[in-house]
């Protein structure tokens, strides 16, 4: 069996297309488990269930999304798990992509590809499209040298072994970080795509960023061993390709200005957690114009 994990808090408007677009993939042995602590975001999942024998409600008790799926793991049936959250929107076939490359490749999990909703036209359109495009080519080129790639918590399946993940991290990133601790392999399937709103003002960007630089130094003391793929200095390696996207001077300036935000979002992630040394749940703050 195969059991979706949909996490999900105040997101009563997005859900229901979240669902719909997680139904459109053609499976049958399957379970669909909405996980919130909201009462508005379930509600809003209910007309479904009422109709899908396969979809499942759970009320997390509001503590943070890696506890929300520390329950649903323990609920969940399937010995393959699809994670994807409800303010996102999967592709007709990617669930079925993944399972694909799951079964094939041997590995213990594939992520799959975060596609930006938005136009590249805007700036924050722009540096969404720029920073999804240089994850799927690390990810492919990682791949291509048998090199650790790190999950994107949008959408990715995994077979099922991950019991708890702590409190102040990413999901996404602690579980990479044990995958690749155990000596397993993640594995990359970029037809699976997951369609994601970005950012749309200065604020909100830097908020999630910031967290994100944070979360990530975290990582390393659960998980010391593990590779970090998305270390300081690592970017900086990359930085070149911020010269080659552009197609046009506008675009061009976008990037330049790109590069002052990542690197004001890696400095205030370095004074949150190594000056300040606050906790992971003081520095997470919702996004609210990605909802």
């Amino acid at each position: 069996m195969i059991s979706i994990i949909l996490t999900a808090y105040k997101e009563p408007k997005t859900i229901g297309k979240a669902v719909e677009q997680i139904l459109m993939n053609k499976l049958d042995n399957y379970e669909l488990i909405v996980d919130a602590p909201d009462k508005e975001t379930l509600d809003a999942v209910k007309k479904y269930a009422k109709k899908n024998k396969h979809i499942r409600l759970i009320q997390d008790p509001g503590n943070g999304k890696p506890s929300a799926l520390n329950l649903a793991f323990k609920k969940a049936r399937g010995n393959v798990l699809v994670l994807t959250d409800g303010d996102v929107y999967v592709g007709e076939n990617s669930i079925n992509f993944l399972l694909e490359r799951l079964e094939k490749s041997g590995a213990f999990a594939v992520t799959g590809r975060p596609v930006a909703q938005e136009s590249r036209e805007s700036l924050f359109g722009y540096w969404a499209h720029f920073l999804l495009n240089a994850a799927n080519e690390d990810r492919i080129k990682r791949l291509k040298e048998s090199k650790p790639i790190l999950l994107s918590g949008y959408l990715f399946a995994m077979k099922k072994g991950i019991k708890n993940i702590p409190a102040d991290v990413l999901d996404d990133a602690f579980i990479s970080g044990t995958i690749w601790k155990n000596n397993q392999k993640i594995d990359y399937e970029p037809r699976a795509e997951v369609f994601i709103k970005n950012p749309s003002n200065f604020t909100d960007w830097l908020k999630q960023k910031r967290r994100n630089t944070s979360s990530f130094a975290k990582i390393k003391e659960y998980l010391p061993q593990a590779e970090d793929t998305r270390s300081f200095f690592s970017e900086v390696k990359g930085v070149y390709k911020v010269f080659l996207y552009p197609r046009n001077i506008k675009e061009f300036f976008y990037s330049i200005l790109l590069l002052f935000a990542r690197l004001l979002a890696w400095i205030l992630g370095f004074w949150d957690t190594k000056v300040k040394k606050k906790e992971f749940k003081e520095i997470w703050q919702r996004i609210d114009s990605t909802k």
